[in-house]
């Protein structure tokens, strides 16, 4: 881990700022499975349940099940990677972050510049008149009645990307340029198999970034980095804010 780190910070030297790409590995050490995993959300619950059709047919059912195994994050604390990546960016190794997660959880630890693919599991807006909704109205709407309305009468459905949706077009907008233009691409906790997501590392190298990928097990990308470190995210993270001077 010692040789790793010192490697990651030598490359952020020579090639910063990076962009980094961040996957549901990121969050597992704050308690938020992953989607595919051995202990993933995907053995627990149906990926039909975040399918959009399944939503506008069955709202109950969503909440039902979604409120308290997915929306419900308010006592979840980001880790030691995301405080890691809020202190690089803190210190102009890191101008941006795009992340597959829906937790907010960079955003919590401090980070400024993220870009949300697949938007965030703390807001909910009507359908009809595009009205916001905090999680916790949301949570006391539903515990009176099982789909929750909005005043004007629409269904108050969450910020989130539902599998048949097109991804926001201002991420995605925001997070090409970003890949088109670093000199560093840094992907941590994604197996790159999902796309859009997957595809951005691949834009940054053909624009001549160097890729690094650090990630536990295999990814999708692994043939195109210039260097994959396969090692536990948390540890890693904890190592090199030590390195940097940091209380870990």
């Amino acid at each position: 881990m010692e040789e790793y780190a010192d490697k990651f910070l030598n490359i952020l030297d020579t090639f910063r700022p990076a962009v980094v790409l961040t996957g549901a590995g990121v969050s597992t050490a704050s308690g938020i499975p992953d989607f595919r995993g051995p202990d993933g959300l995907y053995n627990r619950i149906s990926p039909k349940i975040f399918e959009l059709e399944f939503f506008l047919k069955n709202p109950d059912v969503y909440y039902s099940l979604a409120m308290r195994k997915i929306h419900d994050l308010r006592d979840v604390e980001p880790n030691t990677t995301h405080e890691l990546l809020r202190l690089l960016e803190e210190q102009g190794f890191v101008n941006a972050i795009i992340t597959q997660n829906i937790d907010g959880l960079h955003q919590k630890a401090g980070s400024m510049r993220v870009i949300e693919l697949h938007g965030n599991a703390n807001e909910f807006y009507c359908m009809n008149c595009r009205k916001y909704y905090s999680i916790a109205v949301v949570i006391d709407k539903v515990s009176k009645d099982s789909i929750p309305h909005c005043s004007c009468g629409g269904l108050i459905r969450p910020d989130i990307v539902f599998f048949g949706e097109s991804l926001p077009e201002s991420a995605v907008m925001h997070a090409q340029e970003a890949s088109v233009n670093c000199n560093l691409f840094v992907v941590m906790g994604s197996s790159l198999v999902v796309f859009p997501a997957a595809g951005f590392p691949r834009v940054a190298v053909e624009n001549g970034a160097y890729l690094l990928i650090i990630n536990r097990g295999e990814t999708g990308l692994d043939y195109l980095a210039d260097m994959k470190f396969n090692c536990d995210l948390e540890s890693f993270s904890k190592v090199v804010i030590e390195k940097l001077g940091q209380p870990g």
